[in-house]
């Protein structure tokens, strides 16, 4: 009879602290995935209605049959407000990224988008840093207790300093420390999340 009590209060137990919301998240962005791009992120409670969100990603391909590169490492920590519940609706939040790149003979991306130029991947290599902030809106879905699927966008500022090479893989440095700013889009992710 004892142990019929105990496990029955245990079982309560764990429903109770089930039930009172989650504390924890780890995801993976769909988008970065859809790239070969390695990323995780984790996000944690800091106040009642607010958690911070700090993802991750490394890109480290090159074509097999060009010499095309495409490096990327990238930490984006994020400060989010949630309407309602945390990790459930809406949220809004502000974020910050840090990055160090390594691009070159990409024709993929042909164009002007936003004051870049981005026919000058496709003969030249740039290397450098980049840092930036911005603001971003998003939705998590509950998807099953412990599943989420998140949309989020966001728009912002990025500057970065660099040293163009003359071409894709090696080549004569043809500008040394050189700086750009850019304006728009600088977070898309459709996150699956796993919470504790």
């Amino acid at each position: 009879m004892k142990l019929k009590v105990l496990v029955i209060s245990l079982a309560a137990l764990l429903i109770g602290s089930a039930a009172k919301g989650q504390d924890f998240a780890i995801k993976t962005n769909l988008l970065y995935d859809a790239t070969r791009t390695v990323n995780a992120g984790v996000e944690f409670p800091i106040a009642p209605k607010w958690t911070m969100d700090i993802s991750g990603n490394y890109n480290g391909w090159s074509k097999q049959d060009s010499k095309a590169r495409w490096r990327v490492l990238m930490v984006q920590p994020e400060a989010r407000y949630w309407f309602c519940n945390r990790f459930a609706g809406h949220f809004v939040a502000i974020n910050a990224l840090a990055q160090k790149y390594n691009i070159g003979g990409i024709n993929e991306f042909g164009g002007k988008l936003l004051g870049t130029d981005f026919n000058l991947l496709k003969n030249n290599r740039f290397q450098g840093l980049a840092a930036g902030v911005g603001l971003a809106y998003g939705y998590a879905i509950p998807l099953a207790t412990h599943w989420n699927l998140e949309l989020e966008a966001g728009l912002g500022y990025v500057h970065t300093w660099y040293d163009q090479y003359q071409c894709k893989s090696c080549g004569k440095q043809v500008a040394d420390n050189e700086t750009h700013n850019y304006f728009g889009p600088t977070k898309a992710a459709i996150n699956v999340v796993y919470l504790f």
